[in-house]
């Protein structure tokens, strides 16, 4: 496979992705450092433009007996095959429904020159099995290395459905878990993996659990974790039933924990413009003590900030109204905020509205007063040629202009988004989790998702469809698949984090 590939012309991306895997001469430039960046600003001016993305592939939920895999996408434009998934790595079993992905190193542990990012870590998220890959041979092909079953991980921590994973920066990898093997919520906790992936147990000291399970990061020069709330597996694993909010199902709450100590220090209530709190992200410079979290049923961007007091608050810094329409569901649509990330530089926040169907971005320079400076509209179920209409106060309606690309007619709304180290580029996908894929848009089961770029304006705001990139995942060889998150060999603003 290999060699077939450099003869494809894809040799360049092998000595761009080789040289974070192994002599790192791109990405870190003392031979005493270890992986990633000293800072996000060397990491944004120094890091290498991405060649090669990973992106999780999944049959599990859409009739395709086939495993999940793990697709490695050309992503340089002068390559042949550009925009082409060039190879597959699948899992072992049926079923597992790949998700979220990290490593087992990243910048946390550039001052360790033994470190080595290699392993990609892929926490199946309904069968709780999580697989490590190693890409240090071939960048191109990765193989699989090892795989930790779900009956080692609930026998030693009771923990299972696995969602994010972090590299800390002394070689555990830590993973949120977001119930127990029959899907309670109250099972919920945080996975220690160590530097050969053996279970070490749970991280969070006992009577530390958090409610719920989800996302969580890091901010060591403050002492802090905070952890988000997704819901209870047995609920949103059969597609999501509004009741289920109202019986308690689904989180609302922020956990605050002392780190590297595992004690919560403080649990906020979100309230209800804080329903079901999903991906959360300090900004990058680790000085900085405010970060946000994307609430999706309510459709809000809350910002957390530390006190004088040292106790933690939060703020509603952006909210997108729900939507008055005709032809759909219920009267009222939210934007359904599912994904967002900030730049390297901290300067913007871009975030994905996947029922509206629009990406945003947003001047954060004031933490506290985001300013939208660029959207685009690239699915969503309110566009033109549906049955869905927007109904304004006066009685008005409208639909929103979706375009089309290379010929084909974009599915589902944007979903998980992932950035370039400079900023410039924004690489969209479209499955969110393959039950409320099939609820929501059934288009996406039976024709697969795909992957978009959209061109950025760094310097004064704005976002483009790039033409020239696009990879259907209805085109797969084993059938349509459903494409979640990305992920580069070099690291990249959701993975990485600094101490």
């Amino acid at each position: 496979m290999a060699s077939a590939l450099e003869e494809n012309g894809l040799s360049s991306a092998t000595t761009q992705t080789s040289s974070e895997n192994g002599s790192q001469a791109h990405c870190c430039h003392d031979e005493n450092s270890g992986p990633g960046y000293a800072t996000p600003l060397d990491a944004l001016t120094l890091g290498p433009r991405e060649k090669i993305l990973y992106v999780t592939a999944v049959y599990s939920g859409t009739g395709i007996e086939k495993p999940d895999y793990l697709a490695t996408i050309d992503a340089d434009p002068e390559s042949p095959t550009y925009s082409k998934v060039v190879h597959r790595l699948p899992t072992t079993h049926l079923g597992d429904e790949l998700h979220h992905s990290g490593w087992n190193a990243c910048s946390s542990c550039h001052g360790d020159p033994g470190a080595q990012r290699r392993f990609l870590v892929l926490p199946s998220l309904v069968s709780s099995r999580i697989y490590i890959v190693d890409t240090a041979a071939n960048p191109l092909a990765p193989v699989l290395h090892k795989v930790v079953e779900p009956e080692e991980i609930s026998n030693k921590t009771g923990l299972a459905f696995p969602h994010s994973a972090h590299c800390l920066a002394n070689g555990d990898v830590m993973v949120s878990c977001m119930g127990d093997k029959e899907g309670h919520a109250e099972g919920a906790g945080f996975l220690l993996l160590d530097s050969h992936f053996d279970v070490k147990g749970r991280w969070e000291k006992p009577g530390n659990s958090p409610d719920f399970g989800y996302d969580f990061w890091y901010q060591p020069r403050h002492n802090i974790m905070i952890s988000s709330s997704w819901g209870a597996p047995l609920a949103f694993t059969k597609g999501f039933n509004p009741n289920d909010v109202a019986n308690g199902l689904y989180g609302r709450h922020l956990f605050v924990y002392n780190w590297p100590q595992g004690t919560i220090k403080q649990k906020i209530d979100l309230g209800n413009t804080g329903l079901i709190p999903l991906e959360i992200r300090f900004l990058h410079d680790p000085d900085k003590a405010t970060g946000y979290v994307g609430c999706a049923l309510s459709s809000t961007m809350v910002r957390f900030f530390k006190k004088d007091d040292e106790t933690w608050d939060t703020q509603v810094a952006i909210s997108v109204p729900a939507l008055q329409v005709q032809n759909w569901i219920l009267p009222q649509m939210p934007g359904l905020i599912t994904d967002f990330l900030i730049s390297l530089d901290d300067r913007f926040l871009y975030f994905s509205n996947w029922l509206h169907g629009d990406v945003r971005q947003y001047n954060i320079e004031d933490p506290a007063n985001p300013v939208l400076t660029g959207q685009l509209w690239i699915g969503g179920l309110i566009r033109k040629g549906g049955d869905v209409w927007v109904e304004e106060s006066g009685g008005e309606v409208w639909q929103s202009t979706v375009p089309d690309i290379q010929g084909k007619t974009l599915r589902g709304g944007p979903q998980m988004i992932q950035l370039s180290l400079d900023g410039k580029r924004l690489y969209v996908t479209n499955s969110l989790f393959s039950a409320w894929d099939h609820q929501f848009y059934p288009s996406l089961t039976e024709k697969g998702s795909h992957m978009l770029l959209v061109d950025v304006n760094t310097e004064k705001g704005g976002l483009s469809l790039n033409p020239n990139f696009f990879v259907d995942f209805g085109d797969e060889p084993e059938g349509p698949a459903l494409a979640h998150e990305t992920r580069y060999p070099g690291g990249d603003c959701t993975s990485d984090i600094w101490v």
